[in-house]
C-alpha cells in the first residue's frame, strides 16, 4: 500500500507566524510603511524555501497588537498562495493579548501533533502597555509555544530588549536591532529564509526536547554595518 496519503512521505505542516506591532508609535518615522515593505519583499524568498525543501508545508499567518490584538492573516495560508496585506498603526501596545491569543491556535488542536516547530516572529518598537507576563505564560504553556523558534525584531532604540528578550526565552539568542529601513529590510530577509530554512529541514525533526536550548538549531544572524548616528532614523 502507498504511503503518500496522509503517510510517512507527506509533508508536515509549518506555521510561520508574524506578530506585529502596530501601536501608534509605528506611524512615526515610516516605521509601518518599512516594515510593510520589507515583508513583501521577503515573500517571494520564503517561496523559493518552501520549494527547495517539499518535507514542510509552510503556512502563513499574522497577528497584529494596538488596542487589543487581532488576526490580519487568521487562518493559515500556504506560501505558494500568501498575499502580504499592508498593515496600519495606531493605539496602545497590548503584546500580551497577542501573545494570549497566539497560545489558543497552538494547541491540539488546531495545531497538529505531526507538525513541524513553529517559527514566531515578534515585532515591536516600545514597550507593552498591558500584562505581557500573564501572555508569555499563557504562551508557554503550550507544548508547541514552548517548542516553537521565537525570534524578535527590535524597530528602533526604545524597543524593549527586555521583554524581547524573555519572549525569546533562551539567553544565546538576542532581539534583531534595526535602527533604519536597511536594517529592518535585512533582519526580515534573514527570519523569513535562513531560519525558515532552518526549521523546515528534517534535522529539525531530530531534536531533543530535553535541551536548554533553542529546539531548532539557529543561523548566525548577519553583522550589521556599524553605523553613524545620522544613519539611525528610528
Amino acid at each position: 500500500m502507498s504511503k503518500r496519503p496522509g503517510g510517512e512521505l507527506a509533508a508536515r505542516p509549518l506555521h510561520f507566524i508574524w506578530l506585529a506591532d502596530c501601536s501608534g508609535s509605528m506611524s512615526v518615522d515610516g516605521k509601518i510603511e518599512s516594515l510593510n515593505n520589507a515583508i513583501s519583499e521577503a515573500i517571494p524568498h520564503m517561496r523559493d524555501v518552501a520549494k527547495e525543501n517539499p518535507n514542510a508545508e509552510i503556512l502563513v499567518r499574522v497577528l497584529t497588537f494596538s488596542n487589543g490584538a487581532q488576526w490580519h492573516v487568521a487562518h493559515p495560508q500556504p506560501i505558494e498562495d500568501f498575499k502580504w496585506s499592508d498593515l496600519k498603526a495606531d493605539g496602545l501596545t497590548d503584546m500580551g493579548k497577542a501573545l494570549a491569543m497566539l497560545a489558543d491556535q497552538l494547541k491540539i488542536p488546531p495545531m497538529a501533533d505531526r507538525a513541524l516547530p513553529p517559527v514566531l516572529v515578534l515585532v515591536s518598537d516600545g514597550q507593552p502597555t498591558d500584562d505581557f507576563n500573564s501572555g508569555l505564560k499563557s504562551l508557554m504553556d503550550q507544548p508547541w509555544g514552548k517548542r516553537a523558534v521565537r525570534v524578535a525584531i527590535a524597530i528602533g532604540k526604545d524597543a524593549d530588549h527586555d521583554v524581547l528578550q524573555k519572549f525569546i526565552g533562551h539567553t544565546e539568542l538576542k532581539p534583531l536591532q534595526a535602527n533604519n529601513p536597511e536594517a529592518l529590510v535585512k533582519h526580515i530577509r534573514f527570519v523569513s529564509t535562513a531560519v525558515l530554512k532552518s526549521a523546515s529541514s528534517p534535522p529539525s525533526q531530530l531534536t531533543n526536547s530535553a535541551s536548554s536550548g533553542p529546539h531548532v538549531p539557529i543561523p548566525t544572524p548577519p553583522v550589521t554595518d556599524p553605523t553613524s548616528p545620522d544613519d539611525d532614523v528610528w
